[in-house]
């Protein structure tokens, strides 16, 4: 079989998410998918701005139905609000309940490991190129969903 980077990159975006979500403190949360991590993870790094749905369908690459069907699921189980905007009562940013920040703080550990592993052995400079190409490539398949949409 000829080798293809979409397949190495979908052979490790599988490894990730399967040793995420068998994580030790991940599966302390049950109620908690590895999604549901992730956008906790991205609120909380970027508390002091305001988050939006909207935010999240850029940040991850999904769809308006698939992020409002997660974040819905997030506000029923208590992990996440929706709370009115000053300049916009139609807005609704999303806040981190006391216990996602618990969740967070808790999974936070697990994704330095996780990160510590993927790049052992690599260099800095190696690290930075590999993150230059990685956000080059998401570049390209946006743009190239882009032109699919027009």
């Amino acid at each position: 079989m000829e080798e293809s980077i979409i397949r190495e990159i979908h052979v490790l975006s599988n490894r990730i998410c399967r040793l995420l979500d068998n994580a030790p403190e991940r599966r302390r949360l049950e109620e908690v998918t590895g999604k549901n991590t992730w956008i906790i993870g991205y609120i909380a790094h970027n508390e002091g701005t305001d988050v939006f749905q909207r935010d999240l369908e850029k940040q991850f690459g999904i769809t308006r139905s698939t992020a409002s069907k997660v974040v819905n699921r997030m506000v029923k189980k208590g992990i996440i609000e929706r709370q009115s905007v000053p300049e916009d009562a139609r807005l609704k940013k999303l806040v981190l309940t006391e216990r996602s920040r618990e969740i967070h703080q808790r999974m936070e550990a697990e994704f330095r490991d996780m990160e510590d592993t993927l790049v052992e052995g690599f260099s800095a400079e190696e690290i930075e190129q590999m993150r230059e190409y990685l956000l080059r490539m998401q570049n390209n398949m946006k743009k190239k969903e882009e032109r699919r949409n027009d």
